[in-house]
């Protein structure tokens, strides 16, 4: 491309990642008027107005359709809404973060926020790493390292930034809590992370996102690739992983689970074996989505499906 029209579009696109990031933040602080609990549901129902409209809303049909072969279109359809409904409460969430999390350890039936796993924080809080925690996108998975520290467990997250720049920023400041630490998923980031665990630290990250240079797993029995990142880390620290999840619950409550260690599948040598290792987080990621589909992010192109259309089209 001319250097000049690289130029030339580079900034245009600054200027429309700015005018869509100022907008956002509009609507945030039109959202911090409402009371918690009101916001949460004018979110809901916005997202699931106006999220239908978008071109993601067939993505997420045909991911539903693929992963649940043997439910009806109108099940497809419901959930695909009431995902949307979860993602409007994921950015007003966003928004009432510090609200929301009114869970005091001394007294863990109050509040909107219960926990389980309670004995296996304090057991890991109270002894050395390395640790890995991961969980996936699904129901307000920001409360989690708030939960860690509750409880005085550190933790460094790796998160992966948006790609407007602008919303990066804002999300990476707003989502700093008293007990954790977050490194973006770009170049160094491996490195950040392998010097915490050598030291003994812990680490987060999400593990249910596409990555194109992957390894080939399945999920839903569908073919994908999977970031290997996790299991060589456990391999090369020998660090115990931990799996972690949010749920949303009835009433607008939450539930944050630490579950028991996960053993990694080992090699015939005994090492962590990587492949299998991947293929053991999707299946408890899958797990977790089976028990509650519309918490997922359906939109998102795990299996790779717009990319193939493409190939698929140029062929012809």
């Amino acid at each position: 491309m001319n250097p000049r029209l690289l130029k030339f579009a580079l900034r245009a696109k600054r200027a429309g990642d700015l005018i869509i990031a100022k907008t956002l933040f509009g609507v945030l602080r039109v959202l911090r008027i409402f009371p918690a609990d009101k916001g949460l549901v004018f979110a809901d129902s916005a997202a699931r107005l106006l999220g239908p409209l978008s071109s993601r809303h067939q993505l997420a049909k045909d991911n539903l359709a693929r992963a649940f072969p043997a439910k009806d279109a109108a099940w497809i359809d419901a959930t695909a809404k009431a995902n949307w409904g979860q993602m409007g409460r994921i950015a007003a969430e966003f928004v009432y973060l510090d609200d929301l999390f009114d869970f005091d350890p001394e007294r863990p039936n109050e509040g909107r926020i219960e926990v389980a796993g309670v004995e296996t924080f304090i057991e890991l809080r109270e002894r050395k790493g390395p640790f890995i925690f991961f969980t996936g996108h699904l129901g307000c998975f920001e409360l989690l390292p708030i939960g860690a520290a509750a409880y005085g467990l550190e933790f460094t997250a790796l998160f992966r930034q948006p790609n407007n720049v602008y919303v990066a920023k804002r999300v990476q400041a707003a989502r700093r809590t008293a007990g954790g630490h977050l490194i973006p998923s770009k170049a160094g980031a491996v490195w950040s992370l392998a010097g915490i665990l050598k030291g003994g630290g812990s680490v987060g990250m999400l593990v249910d996102q596409k990555f194109r240079k992957g390894v080939d797993t399945r999920f839903f029995g569908l073919p994908c690739r999977t970031n290997p990142l996790l299991p060589k880390l456990a391999r090369q620290y020998d660090a115990e992983v931990y799996p972690a999840r949010c749920i949303r619950l009835p009433g607008g409550r939450y539930r944050l689970e630490l579950q028991p260690r996960l053993e990694l599948p080992r090699d015939a040598s005994g090492a962590i074996d990587i492949e299998a290792g991947c293929q053991a987080l999707n299946d408890v990621v899958e797990g977790w989505v089976r028990e509650h589909p519309e918490q997922w992010m359906w939109f998102h192109d795990r299996w790779n499906r717009r990319k193939k259309r493409k190939k698929r089209r140029a062929k012809a």
